[in-house]
């Protein structure tokens, strides 16, 4: 998932707030998750606060009880290394959801395609990765084994309320 519409300035970056409308939007994400029984065992989200804020709103649309790992490496990561982190989950996590930034977002998502999932979804992700969009996958196997073209997208969706 690309983080939810932010503020455009900061003290810094990483220190960047979400917009209004970008919790609202994150919320409505969450919201559609849960519609459609996705619930995360674990979350890893990058440490800006633009990201963790998101997460904190889709997890309240969603009803989702997960602390979210933080991770600064995720902040600063293309997309190789977005999915050497994601690599690194827990065997006993079924399912799990990560928060990022664009471009590395959008990349990792299309990386990950294996082309065999949902035609629609795959046209609609091709278009654009905007703020709160997100792209779920089925992941065969272990996280330690997801590779280039190796997961089945199943959904996109663009979080707006």
């Amino acid at each position: 998932m690309r983080h939810a519409k932010a503020e455009p300035h900061g003290d810094s970056d990483a220190e960047r707030e979400l917009a209004q409308r970008g919790y609202a939007d994150a919320l409505e994400a969450g919201r559609w998750l849960a519609d459609r029984d996705f619930a995360p065992d674990a979350a890893l989200v990058s440490s800006a606060r633009r990201t963790a804020t998101t997460w904190l709103a889709v997890a309240e649309g969603g009803s989702f009880e997960v602390e979210a790992t933080l991770s600064e490496s995720l902040y600063l990561a293309g997309p190789e290394t977005a999915l050497d982190l994601v690599r690194e989950t827990s065997y006993d996590v079924r399912s799990l959801i990560v928060v990022g930034h664009n471009p590395t977002a959008a990349y990792l998502a299309q990386l990950l395609d294996d082309g065999t999932g949902d035609v629609a979804a795959g046209n609609e992700m091709a278009t654009g990765f905007p703020t709160s969009a997100l792209a779920r996958f089925e992941v065969p196997g272990s996280w330690r084994d997801l590779d280039l073209a190796s997961a089945r997208l199943v959904a996109f969706h663009v979080g707006r309320a």
